[in-house]
């Protein structure tokens, strides 16, 4: 088993994040209308107010010491009650499937109790299907799921407390 760490992203660790988004923007450009600027990245919206709002929690995830995603907590949240939200999820391709994810997520819930949202665009296929199959692993939790559009597209929800730990 490889030894995976969610660590706290500090201030000067942001850029990283933000450099960590253009890969996410990508994914995300599979199910949504998002395109590359001139210059040939994504044009990402300024992210300060994000980074500097005391509820946003940036993570860092890496795999045996090697950088391989990103996870931010926030408190923006859609469904009455909830306190926290997964603002972006992000796990390289090549990591994917391992149980990185599946980790990071039970690691997050168990660091911060509360009433939890989680959601997803319903086109992203790989997202409904990792979410579909955790949600029920996740031992001692009852979760609820609702469908509202969020911008637009179709998202589904899971709403649930914490904490919890896979089974």
């Amino acid at each position: 088993m490889p030894d995976i760490e969610l660590h706290p992203a500090q201030r000067d660790e942001l850029q990283i994040i933000e450099n960590l988004m253009q890969f996410y923007m990508y994914d995300l450009s599979e199910w949504l209308p998002l395109k590359l600027a001139g210059h040939g990245f994504f044009a990402l919206q300024p992210k300060d107010a994000y980074w500097r709002h005391p509820a946003t929690r940036p993570f860092l995830i890496r795999v045996d010491g090697e950088l391989v995603g990103f996870i931010t907590v926030d408190e923006e949240t859609h469904i009455d009650g909830a306190e926290f939200n997964i603002g972006y999820f992000f796990v390289t391709r090549r990591m994917r499937g391992q149980g990185v994810a599946q980790f990071v997520v039970s690691a997050l819930l168990s660091q911060i109790p509360g009433r939890w949202q989680i959601f997803h665009i319903d086109a992203n296929l790989p997202a409904q299907h990792f979410w579909a199959r955790l949600m029920p692993e996740l031992a001692g939790v009852e979760f609820t799921l609702s469908h509202r559009d969020v911008d637009g597209y179709p998202c589904t929800f899971y709403t649930l407390r914490s904490p919890v730990s896979v089974a």
